[in-house]
């Protein structure tokens, strides 16, 4: 019994010694991943602070420092028609019309492949997949010459379809996924009472959804919202162009750029987009709790 307690001392000691010489090591790696987040969240938050000090200052440059005299000169320089109304208008018809038409399309897309089983579901899936992959850059010439053959160059409806285009792969993706989490149970109760599927659609599966809709129009939106290259080919006349557009401008004026300008500039393009986030900031927030809507 002796020998037994004897031997048990030395590895209880060692199994402390183990447990101190390992939580410093712990503490340097856990110091060393929030070093690393720090400075990715510096990345993003240094330029987010520039173009708030810049916006207030009339005599802003390329780096950050705080206004010396804090004034609204460059919102009184860039606030026109011709540089912020119109822009801002056409940007919100076009973004605005694409976003609806796409949520439309991906709704109706996304039920049979959420709903119905058919063997060609995983390969449409997939590449709706690599779809959402797919420069728009390498398209973008055939599609241009297809424009200018049917008369859709220069034109709202052209573009806006084909904004609508490319937004449409990750939309269906994503409503897919949202539609899943409606159980099926609820539309096979309508069924029986006489509903068809579209009818179960409206008025089940799409008020069941709204949270997941919300996402998609959002995320839809935004990207949209910042596309620059689609509406700069599609459309030739400066009149038409949107705010994504436009904002380029600032960056060569006079052989200067007016910093200022361009950051007021980009703190009003960037309302549209924080405006409808928080419409849809209580959509957002709901959660897809149907547990006791199949119970009984």
């Amino acid at each position: 019994m002796a020998t037994t307690v004897t031997e048990a001392v030395p590895q209880r000691r060692r199994a402390t010694a183990a447990t101190t010489t390992t939580a410093p090591s712990k503490w340097v790696g856990k110091g060393v991943v929030n070093l690393i987040l720090l400075l990715i969240a510096a990345c993003y938050l240094v330029p987010l602070l520039w173009v708030v000090l810049a916006a207030f200052d009339d005599q802003a440059g390329p780096a950050v420092s705080w206004p010396a005299n804090w004034s609204f000169a460059n919102f009184d320089a860039v606030l026109n028609e011709e540089i912020t109304y119109r822009p801002m208008l056409n940007g919100l018809i076009l973004c605005g019309g694409a976003t609806i038409l796409t949520i439309v399309c991906a709704v109706l897309a996304a039920y049979p492949l959420s709903r119905y089983r058919s063997r060609f579901k995983r390969p449409f899936l997939l590449t709706i997949l690599f779809m959402t992959g797919l420069p728009i850059t390498a398209i973008m010439v055939p599609v241009y010459g297809l424009f200018l053959q049917t008369g859709l160059d220069n034109t709202y409806v052209g573009t806006i379809l084909f904004m609508a285009t490319t937004a449409l792969p990750i939309s269906i993706w994503l409503a897919k996924n949202f539609m899943d989490a409606v159980p099926i149970e609820l539309e096979e109760a309508a069924w029986t009472d006489g509903a068809s599927p579209m009818q179960a659609l409206r008025r089940i599966v799409l008020p069941l959804m709204w949270p997941g809709l919300a996402v998609v129009a959002l995320y839809t939106f935004i990207g949209l919202w910042g596309n620059f290259f689609i509406p700069f080919i599609l459309l030739q006349s400066n009149d038409d162009l949107p705010a994504s557009v436009s904002i380029y401008t600032f960056f060569s004026q006079y052989a200067q750029v007016i910093y200022g300008q361009l950051a007021a500039y980009s703190l009003l393009y960037s309302l549209p987009a924080v405006l409808l986030y928080l419409v849809l900031a209580r959509r957002l927030g709901g959660a897809f709790t149907f547990g006791g809507a199949v119970k009984g």
